[in-house]
């Protein structure tokens, strides 16, 4: 049974929501960042980044409390406001390619994360989960739902057609050319049928967010311990989440960048993939595979297609499935001397549709020896894996929709 609360989320006025709402601060450049925080003065980026009014660089606890600051400052010039009673709120996506995306804002439970009925695929690194924590402690609020995804269901569909058809409280198009909108669901008859909905859900999945989700249990625990009237009511006993169904969870891949051979020839590296993969070369036009188990390699200015000897591997449960960890277990630790995932500095990381004309640029222009392109990880595989209790491998998965931070704000 999942408990997904209603909340009263602090968010922008109407007039200025196109201007506070912003992408997560590593997406954008340098420049990107001073032209906003330079030309806006209602960007959120004012925000999480407060050092910029002082044009200082400032870390740690010094930077939360500053973040608080501006973010109550914020509030005190009626920029946010909050609402008066619990709501869900609907919030729909399309983007620049129109793909839709509709789910729920909504408070998703702690308890509900601890007993595993919202699952999680990926490991979280507890020095992170940490500081993300004490970040929360200190500024009181998170802006960043985590994206959470449940099953198709008919009554929560019609519910998000009903209000869908009507006009939005927000409608704003970003720069990235994606349209955003968002519908308060305030009538109790809606937030009670929403609300039982979900109770009957067996179990959701994370699908972007681990650590914002864990680090958000941590403070839960933290704050009831703290707090000798705990009733179990309150609001660090939950976390803001996005909730979209499964059909509308679009995962595209990570491919892979190393920046040498391990000492290997090029003849070397070759004959050693060969007892695992068969390998065709592809030429200089740009292949992408279009299987499991197949990879495409960039490799001295050529592509290859690897295709896994499966005479050679063995299946014995989910992961062993998964193509990122086959690219582990058969190629990057065993070949290459790849053991940490997170914190080796020869590997390196890309996403998107695109992404292999980087990666061939990248390689091309001698920044890394080698590079290899997956298929994506679809939703079946990425549950299977969370109800074995098993993990995938880091950046396995690019998942979409990506929202704006400072749309809607849950404050504990």
């Amino acid at each position: 049974m999942a408990i997904i609360k209603p909340f009263k989320a602090v968010r922008p006025t109407r007039d200025k929501v196109s201007l506070v709402a912003s992408r997560s601060y590593q997406s954008y450049t340098q420049n990107q960042r001073e032209a906003r925080l330079n030309y806006n003065p209602f960007s959120f980026l004012h925000i999480v980044n407060p050092g910029y009014k002082y044009h200082k660089e400032i870390s740690g606890k010094e930077r939360y409390r500053l973040v608080r600051n501006r973010y109550l400052e914020f509030k005190e010039d009626d920029i946010f406001k909050q609402d008066e009673t619990p709501c869900y709120y609907i919030y729909r996506i399309v983007n620049r390619e129109k793909q839709t995306f509709t789910g729920i804002v909504a408070a998703a439970s702690s308890e509900d994360y601890k007993n595993n009925i919202i699952k999680k695929h990926e490991d979280t690194i507890e020095y992170r989960e940490q500081v993300f924590k004490e970040y929360l402690k200190t500024v009181g609020f998170n802006a960043e739902p985590v994206l959470l995804t449940y099953p198709d269901s008919e009554a929560i569909n019609n519910i998000l057609q009903k209000y869908t058809q009507t006009r939005s409280e927000y409608e704003f198009t970003t720069t990235y050319r994606d349209t955003h909108y968002l519908w308060k669901v305030e009538k109790t008859e809606d937030i009670v049928a929403i609300q039982t909905e979900f109770e009957r859900m067996d179990e959701i999945y994370i699908a972007d967010g681990h650590h914002r989700s864990a680090s958000s249990c941590l403070l839960g625990e933290d704050l009831k311990n703290s707090n000798p009237e705990h009733t179990g009511n309150e609001a660090y006993n939950s976390f803001m989440s996005y909730l979209i169904p499964e059909s509308e969870l679009r995962i595209y891949e990570f491919n892979r960048l190393v920046k040498d051979l391990n000492g290997l020839t090029k003849e070397q590296f070759l004959l050693k993939l060969d007892q695992i993969f068969r390998i065709e070369n592809r030429g200089v036009e740009l292949y992408k595979p279009s299987k499991k188990h197949h990879f495409s390699m960039y490799l001295d200015g050529e592509f290859y297609s690897l295709y896994l000897r499966k005479t050679n591997y063995e299946f014995t449960d989910s992961l062993s499935k998964l193509d990122t960890h086959i690219l582990y277990i058969t190629i990057l630790k065993p070949i290459l001397g790849i053991t940490d995932l997170r914190n080796d500095q020869r590997i390196d990381y890309g996403y998107d549709k695109h992404n292999v004309i980087e990666m061939k640029n990248l390689i091309d222009q001698k920044e890394f020896a080698v590079g290899f392109g997956l298929v994506p990880v679809n939703v079946d595989e990425m549950k299977r894996i969370a109800d074995e209790g098993l993990t995938m491998p880091p950046k396995s998965t690019y998942i979409e929709p990506k929202l704006r931070s400072g749309v809607t704000i849950y404050e504990f």
